[in-house]
């Protein structure tokens, strides 16, 4: 697990909250629009270097080495899949954004979530869930799979089978993976709103034995629809991006409900630093979900103890068509921020003024 994945927030914080944005108990949100927090942060275009002739596909992805400082990220092969590609897709930059390594060449179909453990190993999920239904021979023998990576590149572990499945097989849309403290692993899994859809958590050993999974489609506690993102505070309960209900979903490792954060609007991707400062990527309000106009797109930052709001980075682009600007995000030990790009496809830097 990073440095940047270790989170805190204590119950009696999330039950006696009282801060401008409240959290529900459950069920949908009545949480006002929070648009206006101030923006203390700088946009820095094109600071991770490609390749000559590469450019960058879509990117849902990023996450923080061990060493706090350097960058993973996980890309889509300069288009919105790989499928048919040869390119590495899993691309490491150091502090000044100079690429030092890459790695996973013709190996997925739609790189989608990514995690470092406390070794350095790198995780990374195969949705296979966007670019297109890709070539049957291509379906049939990659993607919803999970995969671990040492930080050379080696292949550690593969989870899931290809071509994925359903009920007790696994996986169906793999959205995003994390590794707890103590080695346990957990995906979220599920990327369409169909009521046949999974949407569910499952949870595995270190060694990946399954455990158990936990949740199914709806808007209750405990339920999800598109659980998009996972994170974990220091006292290490689970945050779910629990996005077509407009929610995070905070749970114990076993899947208990304690409660739901509406204020941080529709979640894409969520980062909980080791100060437990927690910012979360919303790319999707507006004209994706029309009900949840009134909220405008981008990053928000708060704190993961009592759930406040401090800060808001504004998407650059009020209501495009479609996935707009960071889906991903994750924050160095230095405090920049990086945003992976689903729409305009790129990696943003964001730093303090």
């Amino acid at each position: 697990m990073s440095l940047a994945r270790l989170r805190g927030i204590s119950l009696a914080a999330v039950c006696g909250l009282s801060v401008a944005v409240s959290a529900e108990s459950h069920g949908q949100s009545t949480a006002k629009p929070n648009n206006d927090f101030p923006n203390p942060y700088s946009t820095v275009e094109g600071w991770a270097k490609l390749p000559e002739g590469r450019t960058w596909g879509s990117t849902s992805a990023v996450a923080i080495d061990k060493d706090g400082t350097s960058i993973w990220v996980f890309e889509r092969c300069g288009q919105n899949t790989c499928a048919a590609s040869d390119l590495p897709a899993i691309l490491k930059f150091d502090s000044s954004g100079k690429l030092v390594t890459s790695f996973g060449a013709g190996m997925f179909i739609s790189p989608h979530g990514i995690d470092v453990d406390r070794e350095g190993n790198v995780w990374v999920t195969d949705c296979a869930c966007t670019g297109g239904r890709p070539p049957a021979d291509i379906a049939a023998t990659k993607g919803h799979q999970v995969f671990k990576f040492s930080p050379q590149g080696k292949l550690l572990m593969t989870l899931g089978k290809p071509a994925g499945g359903k009920g007790a097989d696994y996986f169906w849309q793999p959205n995003d993976v994390l590794v707890a403290p103590n080695g346990d692993i957990f995906v979220a899994e599920g990327h369409s709103d169909a009521d046949t859809a999974n949407a569910r958590i499952l949870k595995f050993s270190k060694d990946g034995k399954f455990i158990k999974a936990f949740g199914k489609k709806g808007s209750g506690p405990g339920e999800f629809a598109q659980p998009h993102a996972l994170a974990m505070d220091s006292k290490g309960r689970l945050f779910v991006g629990d996005r077509s209900n407009n929610r995070i979903q905070i749970l114990d490792q076993d899947g208990k409900y304690i409660t739901e954060w509406t204020q941080f609007s529709r979640p894409s991707g969520i980062y909980i630093d080791r100060n437990d400062v927690i910012y979360v990527a919303d790319s999707e309000s507006g004209s994706v979900d029309p009900p949840h106009g009134a909220w405008k797109r981008g990053i928000r930052v708060g704190s993961a103890r009592d759930g406040s709001v401090t800060a808001f980075i504004p998407d650059p682009a009020a209501n495009p068509r479609s996935t707009s600007a960071a889906e991903g995000v994750a924050a160095d030990a230095n405090g920049n921020i990086y945003g992976a790009e689903v729409g305009p496809r790129a990696l943003k830097r964001y730093v303090k003024r």
